[in-house]
């Protein structure tokens, strides 16, 4: 199955962290704080001006990101987590 985000809204997969402190020490899945880094997987068209023409998104399909908290909605497509969140959402692009 594919998805096309809509507008401004961008598909973004979260990046796992590792599960042992730089210590030794293993952290387990229900104390794991949500990583906020992830990778564009898609995006949407850009944002619809009043009179009609498109902006174009930041943000590209392979783009490292950092972004809000609780930001975007999670969603499971084809068994994968993903979070669907609207591009004022991206804090930055990660180098």
């Amino acid at each position: 199955m594919t998805f096309k985000p809509l507008h401004d809204r961008v598909l973004v997969q979260r990046q796992e962290s590792s599960e042992k402190t730089s210590g030794g020490i293993f952290i387990p899945d229900a104390a794991k704080e949500k990583p906020v880094e992830g990778n564009v997987i898609a995006v949407g068209d850009g944002i619809r001006k009043e009179d009609g023409t498109v902006l174009p998104l930041n943000v590209k399909v392979g783009d490292k990101v950092l972004f809000a908290k609780w930001g975007g909605n999670e969603v499971t497509i084809d068994g994968k987590d993903f979070i669907i969140m609207k591009e004022s959402d991206i804090l930055g692009i990660l180098n």
